[in-house]
């Protein structure tokens, strides 16, 4: 039955099967060198027509024919479906690469939103690149540097996110206000805090790879002729078979690229360090509120293995969502894990209510469920938990300045009248 319907399909294929029952009956050493012969006369291109379409993808979403609804939900523009990963059945390789085409749109898209809806500006790293090296951006508020009160820096995971993203897949299958920082940005502006936007995974500029130069002998040199022709033959046989079969796998050769890094921002610590050094520490805002989302967590801790005293001094609190760091394998001070767990608070995946206090084997901040169990989601779902634990640190900072007040202007009652009794 099996055999009837691939020969049906694919006529060559038929052939070849009849071909090689035909020599079933043989022994090993006819058995092989029929089958090559039976190799050499078919062309195998025919077998499979079954090739990967080019790598050629729209440029923007109206080509793609998708579009952000009213809620932020990316639909198609014809059918309101929403994206299907699965396109073309059995070529999950072009669906993939397809998918990535659409991600770099998304991000372009959510680089415009940062600046047109939330007024965002582009400061370039490092601050003194050249035009001729790679350099990388962050995005910061138009009072970031200038406001006296509150800044809110913004740290998300590793991989294809860029700045102002949390998860593309839940910007792709989900909404715009899961997937990006968009939300966390608008309500903080509203809440007096100024804003800046790591971007930590762009961590270099990839180019193509200049081609290696032949070391071959030249055209006009005599090639030397090999000492076995039969052993030739079949290598030339094996390579041709080879080459097929890699064809039908892997159809399309990718261009080989290199990797620059970016000066001091070759990965997410050292663009953590390089952003508190050069923004954050010299930003006017007596209060520091940081979110940060599992990878982002870990370049935080090491941010205060590098700069403890200062991040002590001027961070308040420190929101971590699924934070993917390890104190014990980080190799934090005491100091660091005593500052963490009054200052830090960690939203983690779990199926218990959102808030719920979990707790945790190893020496760490506070722990508690963000209300779901999927690692991408839990910045979106303790969202408003976040800004009640950043507000309830900002009270009780109102609370200790007011009392410095009170005892400075109390002591400084009391030392006149000393003075006026004794006059």
């Amino acid at each position: 039955m099996l055999t009837s319907q691939l020969c049906a399909a694919e006529p060559a294929v038929c052939i070849l099967l009849i071909a090689m029952a035909q020599v079933a009956g043989r022994e090993d050493g006819e058995k092989t060198t029929a089958l090559k012969d039976l190799l050499s006369r078919i062309d195998l291109d025919e077998l499979m027509k079954k090739d990967e379409p080019p790598f050629t993808f729209p440029k923007t979403l109206e080509e793609f024919e998708y579009a952000f609804n009213e809620h932020g939900q990316l639909r198609h523009t014809k059918t309101g479906e929403p994206f299907i990963f699965n396109a073309r059945e059995d070529l999950h390789r072009w669906n993939q690469k397809r998918y990535e085409a659409l991600g770099e749109i998304i991000t372009q898209y959510v680089y415009e939103l940062l600046e047109k809806k939330c007024n965002m500006t582009k400061a370039i790293l490092p601050v003194d690149a050249t035009v001729d090296e790679p350099s990388s951006f962050i995005y910061l508020s138009p009072n970031a540097l200038s406001n006296p009160s509150k800044l809110l820096v913004l740290i998300q995971g590793s991989g294809v996110v860029r700045a102002g993203q949390w998860a593309r897949r839940l910007i792709v299958n989900q909404d715009l206000d899961s997937g990006t920082q968009i939300p966390f940005i608008t309500r903080a502006m509203e809440e007096g805090y100024s804003v800046i936007v790591l971007n930590p995974n762009e961590n270099y500029l990839e180019v193509e790879k200049k081609p290696k130069s032949s070391t071959g002998p030249s055209p006009t040199e005599p090639l030397e002729e090999p000492v076995e022709k039969k052993e030739r033959k079949d290598d030339k046989d094996g390579k041709k078979r080879r080459e097929f079969y890699e064809k039908y796998r892997n159809p399309q050769k990718e261009t080989e690229t290199e990797r620059i890094p970016i000066r001091e921002n070759g990965s997410s610590e050292e663009h953590m360090l390089y952003v508190w050094d050069h923004f954050v520490a010299k930003a006017a805002a007596k209060h520091v509120f940081i979110v940060a989302h599992s990878y982002g967590g870990l370049s935080f801790v090491e941010l205060m293995n590098h700069r403890e005293t200062e991040v002590r001094n001027k961070v308040c609190a420190v929101a971590l969502t699924d934070s993917a760091h390890s104190m014990w394998l980080q190799e934090t001070s005491k100091s660091t894990q005593d500052w963490m767990h009054q200052h830090c608070c960690n939203w983690v995946s779990s199926p218990e209510p959102l808030d719920t206090p979990l707790d945790s084997m190893l020496p760490d901040c506070p722990r508690v469920s963000a209300g779901t169990e999927r690692h991408e989601l839990t910045s979106w779902m303790s969202f408003d938990s976040i800004f009640r634990f950043f507000g309830e640190i900002v009270e009780a900072k109102k609370d200790e300045e007011a009392e410095e007040t009170f005892n400075t202007v109390t002591t400084r009652s009391s030392s006149l009248k000393n003075k006026h009794l004794d006059l």
